[in-house]
């Protein structure tokens, strides 16, 4: 665990990814990110703004949620422009429950963002030009073919102002 940045900074929670979709993807991230703004690996955002003084207790929540529930199957459905980039789209019914769940018991704290509906993807090219995106999204969608990974656990970061420093990693437990 690193312990930089300030207890007010952030935290944000992704879904860890298995090693060989991980490579994938943020492979195809560190080719198509414009380098200067690429300060962080691919991910699955859950929560974009957790409260960064309540670290003990969000870790806490996530824990004890994230180790009574079996590891989720993830299908990679699809590509999805976004006008300045490119992300994959990603479908999990067991992913939305884990996640809603987490949304009620963080509730209080959630910002519009994060309360407004969730769409799970993977960004691997973003704030570049609208031409460069169409032709990377066409790139990539003559060669795509659907495919599934299962999601190891979650990861708790805290925003750095544009890095990201790892805080904690839950694997998901074996309960079924």
């Amino acid at each position: 665990m690193h312990c930089s940045g300030d207890t007010t900074d952030p935290l944000i929670l992704t879904l860890a990814l298995d090693a060989d979709t991980f490579a994938r993807f943020d492979g195809l991230r560190r080719r198509h990110f414009p380098e200067r703004l690429n300060h962080i690996p691919a991910h699955v955002t859950l929560f974009h703004h957790l409260p960064g003084p309540e670290e003990r207790g969000v870790t806490e929540a996530v824990a004890a949620l994230v180790r009574t529930v079996a590891a989720p199957e993830v299908a990679v459905t699809g590509l999805r422009f976004l006008g300045r980039g490119v992300a994959f789209s990603l479908e999990s019914e067991a992913l939305t429950g884990l996640r809603a769940r987490l949304a009620k018991a963080f509730e209080g704290h959630l910002t519009a963002q994060d309360r407004q509906g969730w769409r799970p993807h993977v960004t691997v090219q973003n704030k570049v030009e609208p031409e460069a995106a169409r032709a990377l999204h066409a790139e990539l969608e003559q060669g795509f073919r659907p495919f599934r990974f299962t999601a190891p656990g979650l990861i708790l970061w805290r925003y750095l102002g544009g890095p990201w420093a790892e805080r904690a990693r839950f694997d998901f437990g074996v309960y079924t």
